[in-house]
């Protein structure tokens, strides 16, 4: 079988290909009307996440305008990227570093007190990567008291628990649940975990 006969019948080597043309499109996350997306794409881009040391109010106040629930004292700093306001719920006193990126198809809550420091992505998506790749959500819970350090990953349905901290450059994976006060990381180098797909040696 050559490379045309591989493409045509959506097999790479022994593997299947997912077709995305067919694949369902990230508008399956808007629960807003086209209109109100793309003014807070513009809006977000204008006043939320430019590098200009603007002031916290203002960022506090434009998210508010679109639906955010944000406490009181509450620090952002330049370069936070919200995808959805009306998913995301801040307590009182928290800080947001520089970069810190909300992809909240679902919704995230953040208790009080709670530092989520530079370049951390916070995302409630995933997708079906065994079927068609269509849109999974599932929310993401972080409690009071939490420091998530620099350049973490917190993927959809984690929950960390009251004054836990996340280590700098941790993935905390889906679902996962950090006990209050544990201290969570990534001591073990990376791996391969499982197959994609089954292969046709194992389909056989």
């Amino acid at each position: 079988m050559d490379a045309s006969d591989d493409k045509a019948t959506g097999m790479t080597a022994d593997v299947p290909v997912i077709d995305l043309a067919s694949a369902p499109g990230e508008r399956m996350a808007w629960s807003r009307p086209k209109s109100h997306i793309y003014l807070w794409a513009v809006t977000e881009r204008l006043l939320v996440t430019n590098s200009w040391q603007i002031s916290s109010r203002l960022r506090t106040a434009v998210l508010r305008k679109f639906g955010a629930k944000i406490g009181s004292n509450v620090t952002f700093r330049p370069r936070t990227r919200v995808s959805f306001p009306w998913n995301l719920t801040i307590g009182d006193n928290c800080w947001i570093g520089e970069g810190v990126w909300f992809h909240n198809q679902d919704v995230v809550t953040v208790g009080d007190n709670c530092v989520i420091s530079q370049e951390t992505f916070i995302t409630t998506g995933s997708h079906a990567l065994r079927t068609d790749m269509a849109l999974m959500t599932s929310p993401v819970t972080i409690e009071s008291g939490v420091w998530v350090t620099s350049r973490c990953m917190v993927l959809g349905g984690a929950t960390l628990g009251a004054s836990s901290v996340v280590t700098p450059n941790t993935v905390v994976p889906a679902k996962t649940v950090i006990p209050p006060n544990a201290i969570f990381g990534s001591p073990n180098p990376p791996q391969v975990l499982d197959h994609r797909f089954a292969t046709k040696s194992e389909r056989s």
